[in-house]
């Protein structure tokens, strides 16, 4: 068998692992964290959302850049400290503003397409995750936004997706526990909603059934690609990313490595002679643990997006609501932000009647191109390859770009 290395075991990489594994690879995954799932793939807002794959490059999402950036509690937020990755990469993002309508289509269709990948996994391998099949709704609260999002909706019906326009009385029928007042809303009963690190670590499990060997606690130092195989230098590392004091590093050799490895691949796509021009854009969520049984009738089942707050929810199970929102571009920086935390917390009060003392906050890290689209393609050398760079859609599409990619090097496998 050939012997794949998989740099990270985030929803991608696993993902990966467990379709390479499945076509009769020797798999090797690879990760910094002690477990799978510990990062950008721990507390993500939970949708599975073919309604949400219109790409950001437009002039519209320039200009309310503009206007939110200095604004604390602003759903998109930059820092405008020099950095010539963030500012290089916002040029290359203007750039792709042609391409939005064909990007917003290609990636509509590739979402609809990962989640029968998707389900088959969970099924096939009897994974819980708190799938919820309800619908995603959006809400609108002026006729302008929601005369954009019509414009969108015709995009969205191109790349194969069906979402009908709701009124007022229609989105309070479909969740009576909303409490606000909307101009309108579209609602995807196809979209669904569900546990992203419970999916993720019990696809680990099924991984390690088909005989893949997870490296945990290890960051890869050093990658080199020959014509005749890839050696991956790495050293253990503590759950602060410490390096373990004079130990030298260890080498896995394999015949091709595939760099899954979320905001981390644009260095090793360096040391492997690439550019993957990947840029860490931070989002936020809240898990609402509901303890009474008052909060439970009254937290949301539908998945919901709030166009105005860019804030979504998801239902996982009875006792917990994920909210989350908010796009911060601020460098590879992981700090849970209070005044980033507060507006999820003020929203959720306003729109619907729970207890919000239990919220568990957290933050990770989105890898984004800068035409929004994933990566899945061959390094310049030999013997290399990536899928990653999936941003806010990871696991929304994380399933469709792992079979893409495995088919991708079981067609050269014969070379390597």
């Amino acid at each position: 068998m050939t012997h794949i290395a998989v740099i990270g075991a985030g929803i991608t990489g696993v993902t990966s692992a467990y379709c390479l594994a499945r076509a009769g690879f020797e798999v090797s995954v690879l990760d910094r964290h002690r477990y799978p799932a510990m990062e950008t793939s721990f507390a993500n807002g939970g949708q599975l959302s073919a309604s949400h794959t219109e790409v950001w490059n437009s002039v519209a999402t320039l200009q309310k850049a503009l206007r939110w950036m200095w604004h604390s509690d602003a759903p998109l937020l930059l820092n405008p400290a020099p950095s010539w990755h963030k500012y290089s990469w916002i040029a290359e993002f203007i750039a792709q503003i042609r391409h939005h309508d064909a990007n917003s289509v290609a990636t509509t269709r590739m979402a609809i397409e990962a989640r029968q990948y998707l389900f088959a996994m969970a099924e096939a391998e009897g994974i819980a995750f708190d799938l919820e099949k309800r619908g995603i709704l959006h809400l609108y609260h002026d006729a302008h936004t929601l005369a954009e999002a019509a414009a969108a909706t015709r995009l969205l019906k191109q790349g194969g997706l069906e979402r009908v326009a709701v009124t007022n009385e229609e989105i309070h029928q479909l969740e009576p526990t909303l409490t606000g007042q909307y101009a309108g809303g579209f609602f995807t009963e196809s979209d669904s909603t569900g546990d992203i690190h419970q999916f993720t670590r019990g696809l680990a499990r099924a991984c390690e059934r088909k005989g893949v060997t997870f490296y945990q606690d290890v960051q890869v130092v050093q990658a080199e690609a020959s014509e005749t195989g890839v050696a991956l230098h790495w050293r253990a590392v503590n759950e602060l990313g410490e390096f373990a004091a004079a130990v030298p590093p260890e080498v896995l050799a394999c015949d091709a490595v595939l760099v899954c490895a979320g905001v981390g691949s644009r260095s090793l796509a360096q040391m492997l002679g690439d550019r993957v021009n990947v840029y860490p854009v931070k989002g936020y969520s809240i898990t609402l643990h509901l303890d009474d049984a008052r909060s439970r009738a009254n937290a949301p089942w539908v998945s919901l997006l709030d166009e105005h707050a860019k804030i979504v929810t998801s239902r996982l199970g009875e006792s917990r609501l994920r909210v989350a929102g908010t796009a911060e571009f601020n460098g590879e920086n992981r700090d849970i932000r209070a005044d980033r935390i507060a507006p999820l917390l003020q929203w959720v009060r306003e729109n619907f009647d729970i207890e919000t003392a239990n919220a568990v906050p957290w933050a990770g890290l989105r890898p984004m191109m800068p035409n929004m689209m994933p990566v899945i393609q061959r390094g310049q050398r030999r013997r290399v390859y990536y899928n990653t760079g999936h941003g806010h859609l990871g696991w929304t599409l994380s399933a469709a770009t792992a079979e893409l990619v495995t088919a991708l090097i079981a067609s050269d496998a014969a070379v390597l």
